[in-house]
């Protein structure tokens, strides 16, 4: 229990310092930071240092920086774009406060969709630490295989706790806003996407489809893919291949350039 105390000490520290922008947190990734070769990290910082007015579009930010790529880039070079997380209370709680010295960053309380209006999502009901949030998905499967496989109960064990005992608050849903593609672009004067970076827990096949990559062609795509059914891995990126998309797995996320990006000549994927 002490050694999981200091780890939430240590990222109330990490948040606080981020959300302030604190000077010594940007001076480390700005100069000291170094991503590890071959990975996405490293594809990251040199996408982020050679395109200027770098735009990007996250679906599914949750707390807007654990695990999350794309926060330090965001941090030190300044992006601008929209950063979308349904959760109303993730949301109201971490990704609207991190964010909100960053003018160039909108946060919306809100899902991707086909249509703008009003939607479902599952979540587990009884958690709201990290861990439970993050498996929020519009796939209720996702939390299922998550309890069966025997993931939430390790997660709880970790916090010397169990899986309670009423079923009813293993997974409930949330109602949420959802917002088009189209209506999300415009309404923020986004004529571009350098970077749709995608972590919907078993439904980023879809947001691929629903945003239209083949029409709006974001300079690159970052998924994950280890909640994808292997049929929908390989049809993901068959469906990226045939939009002029190079593709590459990096363990349990999944790194797609287009082929028409220059960027392409300076970074070796």
């Amino acid at each position: 229990m002490q050694v999981l105390y200091f780890k939430q000490l240590y990222r109330r520290l990490i948040f606080r310092l981020s959300a302030s922008n604190h000077f010594l947190y940007l001076f480390f990734y700005k100069y000291l930071y170094v991503p590890r070769r071959n990975s996405i990290s490293a594809f990251l910082d040199e996408y982020s240092r050679n395109i200027e007015d770098f735009k990007v579009i996250q679906i599914g930010a949750n707390d807007g920086i654990t695990h999350d790529p794309i926060h330090k880039y965001i941090k030190r070079d300044g992006w601008s774009g929209v950063l979308l997380e349904p959760q109303t209370s993730v949301y109201q709680k971490y990704l609207k406060p991190i964010y909100h010295l960053d003018d160039g960053i909108t946060t919306l309380n809100a899902a991707l969709g086909r249509h703008t209006g009003m939607g479902k999502i599952y979540k587990i009901g009884f958690s709201d630490a990290r861990w439970a949030s993050g498996l929020t998905s519009f796939n209720r499967k996702v939390l299922e295989k998550a309890f069966t496989s025997g993931h939430v109960a390790r997660q709880l064990e970790k916090e010397n706790k169990v899986i309670p005992a009423d079923k009813s608050t293993h997974i409930v849903q949330e109602d949420i806003s959802i917002i088009c593609p189209d209506t999300l672009m415009k309404s923020h004067g986004m004529e571009r996407v350098d970077l749709l970076q995608i972590d919907t827990e078993g439904f980023d096949f879809e947001i691929i489809k629903i945003f239209d990559v083949g029409l709006r062609k974001p300079g690159a795509i970052i998924y994950e893919n280890m909640h994808l059914s292997d049929e929908d891995q390989t049809s993901c990126t068959s469906h990226l291949e045939k939009h002029q998309y190079l593709v590459r797995d990096f363990g349990g996320n999944t790194l797609a350039v287009h082929k028409q990006n220059a960027i392409l000549q300076e970074i070796e994927l």
